[in-house]
């Protein structure tokens, strides 16, 4: 299967409803889902390499959803940009999650996505708990430093000529990704534009740019005091947790992620040399590290 179908679920929200896409791959009835959540500004089809290699280790059991969290990719856009934080993310997963109606469920989180399956791994009596969890280059304390360097270049009103030119820019501020061929990279790229309202023919990111407001609100008091509930969460986790960190991420610290293996799931943790935050799940290395975890016996 070489493309996935676009799929969409409406969740509610203050100011009425809201519709959230998401890509499948696989048999639309498959008892194992495979849930796929994507970083801060990303969208689902991040995770088109992987989710291939999956479905092709699989075979017909398997599915692969990957959501574009709302106000990102397909999604719509909010009224309200207050909605636009993780408790929220988790509400809209559990509005999917009971129309995929999984018999095995199990979750790959990259940053932001990471952060909404923590919440949910980590609470109690769920109607699909998570059976194997994938945490991306990140955990419940998080770099400070890492939050402003995002929120320096989130929601920027930028304009390209081009998917190329695009592809340089993004390249520019995520240097964290790792080596990419060119080709991996406008894949990575096509993806996160669209076109411009101004109608000039020019492209722009795909996401809502007021999903910098509450971003860019977060304080180092507000974010010490999610660390608190985080862990706590994470301490709760009873799903099979791998744990993923690039070697040089400035976001999570090789402190925290060896914390996270020696308390709660008592996570596995894989590192990958030369990356930064996040490996991109592209490299066959990285692949071949998550499609083992949750495919083994």
């Amino acid at each position: 299967m070489s493309e996935p179908t676009l799929n969409y679920v409406s969740c509610p929200d203050a100011s009425g409803n809201h519709r959230m896409a998401y890509w499948q791959w696989g048999r639309a009835d498959a008892p194992h889902v495979v849930l796929c959540v994507h970083g801060l500004s990303r969208q689902g089809r991040d995770f088109d390499v992987l989710a291939q290699a999956l479905i092709a280790r699989g075979g017909d059991g398997l599915r692969v959803v990957c959501p574009d969290v709302v106000g990102r990719g397909q999604s719509d856009w909010l009224q309200d940009p207050k909605g636009y934080q993780v408790p929220a993310y988790a509400a809209d997963m559990g509005v999917l999650l009971q129309a995929l109606q999984p018999a095995t469920l199990d979750w790959v989180g990259t940053s932001m996505g990471g952060l909404i399956g923590l919440v949910l791994a980590g609470q109690a009596g769920l109607p699909f708990p998570i059976r194997r969890l994938v945490l991306n280059d990140v955990g419940p304390t998080i770099s400070w430093p890492a939050i402003e360097r995002i929120g320096a270049y989130l929601g920027a009103p930028l304009r390209f000529d081009s998917v190329e030119q695009a592809a340089d820019a993004l390249r520019l501020i995520s240097t964290g990704f790792g080596p990419h061929t060119r080709e991996q990279w406008l894949a990575l790229t096509r993806p996160m534009l669209k076109p411009a309202p101004e109608g000039d023919g020019r492209l722009m990111l795909h996401y809502d740019p007021a999903i910098a407001i509450p971003f860019r609100a977060l304080t180092p008091e507000a974010s010490a005091q999610g660390e608190v509930l985080l862990w706590q969460l994470y301490d709760a986790i009873r799903a099979r947790t791998l744990l993923l960190r690039g070697a040089d991420s400035d976001l999570f610290s090789r402190e925290t992620a060896q914390a996270m293996t020696r308390r709660g799931p008592h996570a596995r943790l894989v590192e990958f040399p030369g990356v930064g935050h996040a490996p991109t799940l592209v490299a066959e290395d990285q692949v071949r590290v998550v499609s083992d975890f949750l495919l083994a016996a």
